[in-house]
């Protein structure tokens, strides 16, 4: 249990500022459920005080890099009554804009960290809808196991249907794709394999399809096809896989995780953990298989054999050089 530092850099900091105090909101919502142990009162005290040593030290070291925890406190307390609030017809938007507000400010954030705050506009809508994905996708993972537990899972409560649930998560990758050319980047290419590649595919892996990362060509999976021929949501189509329960993080925790991984470069060069499911993963330029075209392979040097001799004119030609 000794301390050490592992990482240094005001992104480093600010991605701990932002998992301490989700993971404080996290440790207070299972007290207020009595989750296991934490029924017990004295275990809940316990719990609470841990907690609240949390906050005070994520907003130490959200000020010392200038972000305001407050509002990311107040997203997880408005989280709570929304949900309570729902049901059938309600939006289920309604339900992710907590989540959309807290990686908002945080990706928004990252701008003024890296001294270029024309930035902060387009990656605070990146921000937007990487939180309303995340929380989309996550619903949509735990939907089966939450029936089966009857734990509450904004899909099921709000009526959405799956078909619906995929159309708002390939609307937000394409919409974080349009917000990142926005924004300008000395070398965007770990931002691009991040938030475009690697969103498409926890889509895809979400959903149980295939798809390009860059553009839906006519051999892409179509999650709005006919019920009955597979597509996600249809009568006689297979349900999405149920990824491996272990140790999963909660949303917001996930996302705070997300981050720090992200700014350590860990999920480009390296080994890292899935942040929800716990998953063993390789960095994404160690298995690069790009099949698309012009900027979408720049991400990674392995792609450029195939993006130098495409003959399409960038990524929304349709092309699957």
């Amino acid at each position: 249990m000794r301390t050490a530092s592992v990482a240094h850099g005001e992104g480093a900091r600010l991605a701990a500022a932002v998992s301490l105090v989700l993971a404080s909101a996290k440790v207070r919502d299972h007290v207020v459920d009595g989750d296991g142990l934490l029924a017990r009162r004295p275990v809940a005290r316990a719990a609470r005080r841990v907690a609240a040593s949390w906050d005070a030290a994520g907003a130490r070291t959200g000020s010392a890099v200038g972000f305001d925890t407050a509002l990311l406190v107040d997203a997880v307390d408005r989280q709570t009554g929304i949900e309570a609030l729902a049901g059938p017809g309600t939006p289920i938007l309604t339900v992710t804009e907590p989540t959309e507000t807290a990686t908002a400010a945080a990706f928004a954030h990252t701008a003024v960290l890296a001294g270029r705050p024309h930035n902060a506009a387009p990656l605070a809508e990146a921000g937007r809808l990487f939180g309303r994905l995340a929380h989309l996708l996550d619903a949509v993972e735990d939907l089966q196991a939450d029936a089966a537990s009857g734990a509450w899972n904004p899909i099921a409560a709000t009526g959405t249907s799956l078909t619906e649930a995929r159309r708002l998560a390939d609307d937000a990758v394409h919409g974080v794709r349009l917000a990142l050319r926005e924004a300008e980047f000395t070398d965007g290419r770990l931002v691009h394999r991040l938030l475009v590649h690697e969103l498409r595919t926890s889509v895809d892996r979400a959903f149980g399809t295939t798809t390009c990362a860059h553009t839906a060509g006519p051999d892409a999976a179509n999650p709005y096809a006919p019920p009955g021929t597979g597509a996600p949501g249809g009568p006689g189509a297979p349900p999405p896989p149920e990824p491996p329960r272990g140790n999963r993080r909660g949303l917001l925790a996930g996302c705070a995780v997300w981050l720090g991984l992200a700014c350590t470069c860990q999920m480009c060069c390296g080994t890292y953990h899935d942040p929800w499911t716990g998953q063993r993963k390789e960095g994404q330029c160690g298995n690069c298989d790009c099949s698309g075209c012009g900027d979408c392979c720049s991400c990674c040097d392995c792609c450029s054999n195939c993006c130098d001799n495409c003959g399409c004119d960038g990524c929304d030609c349709g092309c699957s050089c």
